[in-house]
């Protein structure tokens, strides 16, 4: 299966003045990203509103996104807490040219690891894309364990790989431990890239690389290349903009505010979300300024 590399962004859904899909807006952005480090997009993420996306909005977005981005990898996000739905969606989405998916742990319903186990490998039966398994328990409420992952790994074959938001340093040591070589793990939180890359993992889907995509690409490629002074280096430097794209107003409302500063606006973000707070805007303004990236 193809590699889809170390960088992928999590991109953000730009909305017009009436909160409907921007789609040519969304190429642009999709450009703008490859053009600035990253290997491949996740399309309708988290931080891409997938919960307020229609099937074809979402759709629509592979499609165009894909087209927008060529060689570059497209995955998609097709999973949610509907069994049925995540698997007539992921059908769906394999027909549109993208390159993978991923599929997000199912929220609210807290299935037992058996239930998980299932959820996922049934779902990754429907499709030959290469799959990863999402795990993000502070939003989700349900941990996806070290073991099930593994056990994934290691029966549904193309199970690929695993964002994983978990935060547990522990959890992500055995992961890396346990998988085989081709097996994936990628970090769901970009302060802890650099963390998770020095116990196996590869790198990131990330949000902050929006704005700060080459020196993501930077670090990521410092620490592969055994410059692990210029790694550190490049994430302390960073640390403003992990904070600030995360601040009480929400991911993806601060990522949205720091395009927006940076000079690439995208539009406003769907209810129950809602735009950044003056504070927080000001605190994202400043981080910006600092970097240099603010126009």
């Amino acid at each position: 299966m193809a590699e889809l590399g170390n960088l992928l962004t999590a991109m953000v859904t730009p909305f017009d003045a009436d909160l409907n899909v921007d789609y040519d807006r969304a190429c642009e952005l999709a450009i703008k990203l490859i053009d600035e480090g990253s290997d491949g997009l996740v399309v309708a993420g988290t931080t891409g509103e997938s919960p307020t996306l229609s099937d074809e909005e979402k759709l629509q977005l592979f499609r165009v996104v894909k087209q927008a981005i060529g060689a570059a990898s497209v995955v998609a996000g097709t999973g949610s807490n509907d069994h049925h739905h995540t698997v007539e969606l992921t059908k769906q989405a394999s027909a549109t040219g993208v390159d993978a998916v991923m599929l997000v742990g199912p929220y609210y319903n807290k299935p037992s690891q058996e239930g998980l186990y299932q959820h996922f490998a049934r779902a990754a039966a429907v499709t030959d894309l290469p799959v990863i398994v999402y795990n993000v328990p502070g939003r989700t409420s349900k941990n996806i364990e070290a073991s099930t992952t593994l056990r994934l790994a290691e029966d549904v074959p193309n199970i690929i790989g695993v964002k994983e938001a978990s935060g547990d340093i522990k959890q992500i040591s055995e992961i890396c431990a346990g998988k085989a070589d081709d097996f994936t793990v990628w970090s769901g939180d970009d302060g802890m890239t650099l963390p998770l890359m020095s116990v196996g993992g590869v790198g990131v889907i990330s949000v902050v690389a929006h704005v700060v995509g080459r020196d993501m690409k930077a670090m990521i490629e410092a620490f592969h290349s055994k410059d692990t002074e210029g790694a550190w280096k490049l994430h302390h430097k960073l640390l403003g903009i992990f904070e600030a794209a995360f601040l009480a107003s929400g991911n993806p409302p601060c990522i949205k505010r720091a395009l927006e500063i940076c000079g690439f606006p995208v539009g406003g973000v769907r209810l129950p979300l809602v735009e950044a707070s003056d504070s927080d805007t000001g605190q994202i303004r400043q981080v910006c300024e600092a970097l240099g990236i603010s126009t």
